[in-house]
C-alpha cells in the first residue's frame, strides 16, 4: 500500500498525467461535446481542415451507401494508388491501402496481397454497415489520396506510413511522438498492435528514445536501426499544423496525427478528441507539467487583456518551454 502511494507521489511530482486526470481535467473541461462531431469523422475534418486551407491528403470520392458501390470504378478512375477507409473508424480498422493495380480486374494491396473489385466492393459494403466505425453505427466509406512515406523513414520503419502525433491543449504543442510500424503491427502506426512510439523533442523535431510494447528501446526491432537522433524535416510546419486544428475543430485538448509525404509535406490524418497518454513514456517527461504552463500562460495573457495569440506566436512559446532537455 506504502509502495503505491510511494509511486503515485512520484509520477505526479514528474507532472504524470492519468486517465482519470486527462478525463476529467481535459477532455471534459476544454472539449465541448457538440464539436466531437469535427473529429470523429475524417470527412467532416477532411471538409473543415479544406475551409481553413490546411493540407490533408486529396479525398477522391465518398461512397455513403450500398447503392452508390457501382460508382467506385468513376471515383478511382486510372488511379493505381489510393485508400479506402471508415470515416467513423478508430484504431486503423478497416483501412484498406491499394500499391498498384495488376490487371484490368485485380489490384495489388501495400502487403503485396492481390485482391479483386469485388472484394474491394465487399471492403465498402462491410463499412456502409458499421463494422469499424465507433459504436457500430452506420458509416461511410472515404476514398483518398495514399500517402508515400518520406524516404527519412526508410530505415527505421517497417513497410506502412510512420506518422507523427503531437498534443495540443488551446491550441499549443506539449508534447509530440513519432509512430513507426513493426513487423508485429501489420505495418501499420498502432501502438497497441505493435508499432514503436518515438518521443520527439517539440523545440528541434529531434526524435529521443522509443517505446514498444511498454519497453524502453533505442533500435528498430525490424531494421536494427537507431530510432533516436532522427531530425524530422520541416519540423516548424508540423507544429504549425497542429497548432491550427484548434480553430478546425474547436477543441482545447486534442491529438493531432500527421504524416510525412514524399512530394506534398506535412499532411493531417486525423484529429482525436481523447489521444491517449503512452506519448508520455516515448518522451520521458509528464503531460500534465506542461499542461499546467500552457494553463498559466493563457492566465498570463488573460491578465494582460490579451485574447488570443497567432499561430506562430504559440509556436515559439511551445518550442522554448518543451525543450527536451527543460526540466521545469
Amino acid at each position: 500500500m506504502f509502495s503505491m502511494i510511494k509511486t503515485w507521489r512520484a509520477l505526479k511530482a514528474r507532472g504524470v498525467m492519468g486517465i482519470n486526470q486527462r478525463n476529467a481535467e481535459y477532455v471534459l473541461q476544454y472539449n465541448n461535446r457538440r464539436y466531437y462531431p469535427y473529429v470523429d469523422d475524417k470527412i467532416v475534418t477532411k471538409e473543415r481542415a479544406l475551409i481553413y486551407e490546411v493540407n490533408v491528403p486529396e479525398m477522391y470520392g465518398v461512397i455513403s451507401s450500398e447503392s452508390e458501390i457501382k460508382y467506385l470504378p468513376k471515383i478511382i478512375g486510372d488511379r493505381t494508388e489510393f485508400v479506402i477507409k471508415p470515416a467513423q473508424g478508430a484504431g486503423g480498422d478497416g483501412i484498406l491501402v491499394i500499391a498498384d493495380k495488376f490487371d484490368d480486374y485485380r489490384y495489388k494491396t501495400v502487403s503485396g496481397r492481390l485482391i479483386t473489385i469485388d472484394e474491394i466492393e465487399y471492403q465498402i459494403s462491410s463499412i456502409l454497415t458499421g463494422l469499424y466505425s465507433l459504436g457500430g453505427m452506420r458509416d461511410r466509406a472515404l476514398i483518398e489520396y495514399k500517402v508515400t512515406s518520406d524516404p527519412i523513414f526508410k530505415s527505421i520503419s517497417y513497410e506502412g506510413v510512420p506518422d507523427i502525433r503531437i498534443i495540443v491543449l488551446m491550441g499549443y504543442p506539449v508534447m509530440a511522438m513519432l509512430r513507426l510500424p513493426t513487423r508485429q503491427s501489420g505495418g501499420k502506426a498502432n501502438l497497441h498492435q505493435g508499432a514503436i512510439g518515438v518521443g520527439v523533442d517539440i523545440a528541434t523535431g529531434t526524435t529521443l528514445k522509443g517505446t514498444w510494447l511498454n519497453e524502453i528501446i533505442t533500435r528498430h526491432p525490424d531494421t536494427n536501426n537507431d530510432v533516436s537522433g532522427v531530425a524530422l524535416p520541416d519540423w516548424d510546419g508540423f507544429l504549425e499544423l497542429a497548432t491550427g486544428c484548434y480553430e478546425i475543430s474547436k477543441l482545447g485538448y486534442i491529438g493531432v496525427d500527421m504524416v510525412l509525404d514524399e512530394e506534398k509535406g506535412p499532411l493531417i490524418l486525423e484529429i482525436n478528441a481523447r489521444p491517449g497518454l503512452n506519448i508520455q513514456i516515448a518522451n520521458n517527461a509528464g503531460l500534465a507539467a506542461r499542461t499546467y504552463r500552457v494553463e498559466k500562460h493563457l492566465e498570463e495573457l488573460k491578465a494582460a487583456g490579451i485574447e488570443k495569440e497567432s499561430v506562430k506566436e504559440r509556436v515559439a512559446f511551445s518550442k522554448e518551454w518543451f525543450d527536451a532537455k527543460n526540466t521545469f
